[in-house]
């Protein structure tokens, strides 16, 4: 099973498989980003937004929440977690929206589900159209050059009577824009265990490629990917937290 069609089938389960992510630190992270780099405004849409965890955390702070995604039954879900947001099934790489953003985010390395240099290019530029004046980008990436393609993280979670074992890890031939995300997914029951494995195409960029390609449109600042403190990015780390200014 691939692609959507695997979300589709584990979208309620989806919540279990990210449960080790500390979404408060993150959102209270990119809200400080936001006092310090952007326009101080307080409307915020998030890209790839998935089940809404992040723009729960956006309103609950006080911002207008709003979020795209394009798979539906993740939509579904963050409706019923964030009833008052505004919530979209769009390709974050052709999106449009109602009114300036003064605040744009993308996490947990979704910006490289746009999959090609075109279409990050395409994403960079929708982004820049739907930002106020000084409105701020937020997203974390990985460098190409970086990944250690036998590093997996590993976690597990119990759900009613299941147990659920999940594997991930980035992979990159060497060479080209395509990298790949390599899923394995358990879960156990009364003695039966059911495996999915998938692998999700994803766009390959080095960070200096990124900023290349961030800095017609935005001032750019790279942080190390730490939520809990601002750390400039000491240039060898393999992620990053990039905080775009529109220009």
């Amino acid at each position: 099973m691939s692609g959507n069609a695997l979300y589709n089938d584990l979208s309620g389960y989806y919540d279990l498989m990210c449960a080790d992510i500390d979404y408060q630190a993150q959102s209270h992270c990119v809200h400080r980003l936001q006092q310090l780099f952007g326009n101080g405004g307080r409307r915020h849409l998030d890209l790839a937004c998935g089940t809404g965890p992040h723009v729960r955390h956006f309103i609950d702070a006080g911002y207008s929440g709003s979020g795209l995604d394009i798979n539906q039954p993740m939509l579904d879900r963050a409706v019923m977690r964030c009833p008052e947001a505004q919530l979209s099934r769009q390709d974050m790489c052709a999106f449009t929206v109602d009114g300036p953003q003064d605040l744009i985010t993308c996490f947990l390395y979704s910006i490289h589900y746009s999959g090609g240099i075109d279409r990050l290019k395409a994403c960079i530029a929708s982004v820049h159209r739907a930002l106020a004046a000084n409105g701020l980008f937020c997203f974390n990436a990985v460098d190409k050059h970086r990944i250690d393609n036998a590093s997996f993280v590993t976690h597990s979670a119990r759900h009613d009577d299941c147990l659920f074992r999940f594997s991930s890890g980035w992979n990159y031939a060497g060479q080209g824009e395509r990298q790949s995300l390599k899923l394995r997914i358990e879960r156990s029951v009364a003695g039966e265990t059911q495996v999915w494995h998938d692998e999700h195409p994803m766009v390959a960029v080095s960070f200096d490629e990124l900023q290349t390609l961030l800095q017609p449109y935005f001032e750019v600042h790279v942080f190390e990917h730490d939520y809990e403190k601002l750390i400039p990015w000491s240039g060898t780390s393999g992620n990053a937290l990039f905080a775009c200014v529109r220009r």
